[in-house]
């Protein structure tokens, strides 16, 4: 007789409503959950969601300001556009591809066009509330979890025309989150850079961008590393601008319609073939590809009718065409730019100078180091094999098939000495998370050559275990965490492997790859409860808890925490520090401070960070 419960009859078809399916299978509409940790978290994503609807009435001319306010785990979103349609406020929030942008004529470069955003912020929010304002008449509604609380009849406001949108998002799908100022702040600069004459007023400060990707390149780039000023140009649907700086790598930031597409797509790629090909026409010379972009920053943003997106959360464009009949993106970005680059460099004489020197310079280190280059790849190779530092997972970032969300998890632990390396292999997911041990401390290479990075064996074989030789397109895991002790030593092994990064893929930590593993420091329990604590607060808290009798225990390393017990620290409750640099912050000088000679000014530093613990006790007289 068959069993019963591997039949597959009509009963074994399920139909889920729009919500259930939205908070069973997240990730196919806003990408990885994440704690908020990363900048594509989903959390952010809730918020770019809500702000996409609001840039596409300024894009159609209607509202000049879009507020926005984040405390806690609450954010509202205002604009001052035409307001949703009364009478489908509810169908556009709770009933799936509904919207207004289906008909190219009425949003024809939109950024949200599937009807899908609005609705998954709704289903993924313990609390969504929205109230369109239109000509007089406001319309009410509110939601927990999808479905419909309050459904207010119409009635008559004073309020100009807009919409506005509350929600906080479920924390039992966003688990231990919090939304990290900085990269908010790097969200709303991003949407002012790429809507001239838009203001934005984010917690009270306001935000406005008056020369686009220029002022984006000011920001990102230290005026004291460029070699030439910044070039910036715009057209009809595109727009970019590039410079070079003294710093290692290649730092792109590429959009499409608004949308930033932090995994690039077939404009950044026709962007870099373009550049290169007009420096090649301009100087009439076949230089090397890798020399002429070598030390770039740039950033190109394009408008296309109808985009396609390699997934939901619209990271990479997928379009080969403009638009459904048009010329294709790579022939469209390569004309713009050949046409302007070579027109502003014959005007402009110094720079092109300047350019030319920059690439001739790299083309001179390039040769300098190609034979230890060759030796140190050979050696490199042979580890491959055989690489007693690196314990690999199954998935990674730049596989070419496979689960996005499975790809946006893989990250590589960085650590010191065997025990610590050994705990976490024995407790890690093989799936997606690898180890790269530490043979003790790495060498301090500030003030070196990328020389050093070859002739270095350990430095060669991260840079190779990561793939980010020749840029981060290849690279192997979206999560880089530098896992050491919580000591002075540790302390220092963290600023080294930083210093590594920093100076010579510096665009690794801005692009938001590499982070800091918090382990907990203290263990407080007794016989009915255990507690891991982070810090003095959290171990007082748990004292007072248990009561009578706790026992403490204080990590000291990272190899005293059992395999059994670091599960829990590298599992769903990670905590991870990320490195952020502040948009104000330059490379060199930092580096020069921390890792350069010991001036009087860190001896300063250091004497007036100094804190003493101090017993204090109660004498009686």
């Amino acid at each position: 007789m068959e069993n019963r419960k591997n039949t597959y009859t009509e009963d074994s078809i399920k139909s889920l409503d729009w919500k259930e399916h939205i908070r069973t299978r997240p990730g196919m509409y806003i990408g990885k959950l994440g704690d908020g940790s990363a900048k594509d978290d989903g959390i952010y994503v809730l918020i770019k969601e809500v702000i996409d609807n609001s840039i596409d009435e300024h894009l159609m001319g209607h509202g000049k300001v879009i507020k926005i306010k984040v405390k806690d785990h609450r954010v509202e979103v205002r604009d001052y556009g035409r307001g949703i349609p009364l009478g489908k406020v509810i169908d556009c929030v709770s009933k799936i591809n509904t919207g207004g942008k289906y008909d190219s004529e009425a949003f024809q470069k939109s950024v949200g066009l599937n009807g899908v955003g609005l609705k998954a912020v709704n289903a993924l929010s313990t609390k969504f509330q929205i109230e369109s304002f239109r000509e007089g008449e406001i319309k009410h509604a509110e939601f927990e979890q999808g479905n419909t609380v309050i459904d207010d009849n119409i009635t008559n406001t004073e309020e100009r025309n807009g919409t506005y949108i509350m929600f906080e998002p479920d924390n039992s799908i966003f688990k231990n989150y919090n939304y990290i100022p900085e990269y908010l702040e790097d969200q709303i600069w991003n949407y002012a850079y790429l809507n001239s004459g838009l203001t934005l007023n984010y917690n009270g400060k306001k935000y406005h961008s008056e020369n686009g990707l220029l002022d984006l390149l000011e920001s990102k780039t230290d005026p004291e590393a460029l070699r030439y000023p910044i070039i910036h140009f715009k057209g009809q649907d595109i727009e970019c601008s590039l410079t070079h700086t003294n710093n290692y790598g290649e730092e792109y930031y590429s959009f499409v319609n608004g949308q930033y597409t932090t995994q690039g797509g077939t404009h950044l790629a026709a962007y870099k073939e373009a550049i290169v090909k007009a420096v090649r026409e301009f100087f009439k010379k076949d230089y090397d590809a890798t020399d002429i972009r070598a030390s770039i920053a740039g950033s190109v943003a394009i408008r296309v009718q109808e985009p396609v997106f390699e997934s939901q959360t619209k990271t990479k464009l997928g379009s080969l065409n403009i638009s459904p009949k048009g010329q294709t993106v790579r022939s469209f970005v390569n004309d713009f730019v050949k046409k302007e680059l070579d027109n502003f460099l014959h005007k402009n004489p110094e720079t092109a100078q300047a350019l030319q020197k920059r690439i001739l310079q790299s083309e001179r280190e390039r040769k300098e180091i190609a034979g230890i280059k060759k030796l140190a790849n050979e050696r490199a190779k042979k580890a491959k094999v055989h690489n007693k530092k690196l314990r690999d997972c199954r998935i990674h970032l730049n596989d070419k098939r496979g689960d996005d969300e499975l790809k946006g998890s893989s990250m590589i632990f960085i650590t010191e000495g065997d025990s610590a390396s050994g705990s976490i292999t024995k407790s890690r997911d093989v799936q997606t998370q690898a180890v790269f041990s530490l043979r003790g401390k790495p060498f301090n290479c500030f003030g070196h050559t990328k020389k050093i990075v070859y002739e270095n064996e350990e430095f060669n074989l991260l840079q190779h275990a990561l793939n980010i030789e020749d840029g981060l397109d290849g690279l192997r895991y979206n999560k880089i965490i530098i896992a050491t002790d919580a000591d002075v030593d540790g302390m220092h092994i963290r600023l080294l492997l930083l210093t590594y990064f920093l100076q010579f893929f510096p665009d690794l930590v801005k692009m938001g790859h590499v982070y800091i593993l918090e382990t907990p420091l203290f263990r407080v329990r007794n016989k009915k409860k255990t507690f891991y604590c982070y810090n003095d607060e959290e171990r007082n808290k748990a004292v007072e808890e248990i009561g009578k009798n706790p026992e403490i225990t204080r990590f000291k390393g990272l190899g005293e925490i059992s395999p059994s017990e670091f599960k829990n620290f590298i599992g769903d409750e990670i905590r991870l520090e990320p490195i952020i640099l502040n948009r104000k912050s330059k490379i060199n000088d930092l580096l020069s401070f921390y890792m350069g000679k010991n001036t009087q000014e860190r001896q300063e530093f250091i004497i007036d960070k100094l804190r003493v613990e101090k017993d204090l006790i109660d004498v009686e007289e």
